[in-house]
């Protein structure tokens, strides 16, 4: 994914939920990129690196990622990106919107938004 459309899904991010502190990133060319760190110095957000070669460091991404290749990247054959694109939507939906999480309460992450604001 280029750095221009990493900036534009941040930015959306921001407008829903606000201005992080820091976003912790990995090592690969999207994050390294001078536009993301000038982006995120005129918002003074901090960008914090992994260590390369430690993908525990950013934990919370790498399971999510995880669960994304086997709960259905690796399950179907897909015949144009668009329908990859359609596919992840609908399921990110459902992961966010009608999938418990055990690891926090047995309630959607929809849920446990809505119970932090």
């Amino acid at each position: 994914m280029p750095a221009e459309r990493v900036i534009r899904s941040l930015d959306q991010v921001i407008e829903w939920r606000g201005k992080p502190q820091a976003i912790r990133c990995d090592n690969g060319p999207e994050y390294m990129s001078e536009k993301l760190r000038t982006w995120a110095e005129k918002r003074n957000i901090t960008l914090q690196y992994i260590q390369p070669g430690n993908p525990q460091q950013n934990a919370y991404v790498e399971r999510y990622n995880r669960t994304v290749r086997y709960d259905w990247l690796t399950q179907y054959l897909f015949d144009t990106v668009a329908e990859v694109q359609d596919y992840a939507t609908r399921w990110l939906w459902l992961y966010n919107n009608e999938r418990p999480n055990m690891a926090i309460g047995g309630i959607t992450p929809k849920q446990k938004l809505a119970m932090a604001a």
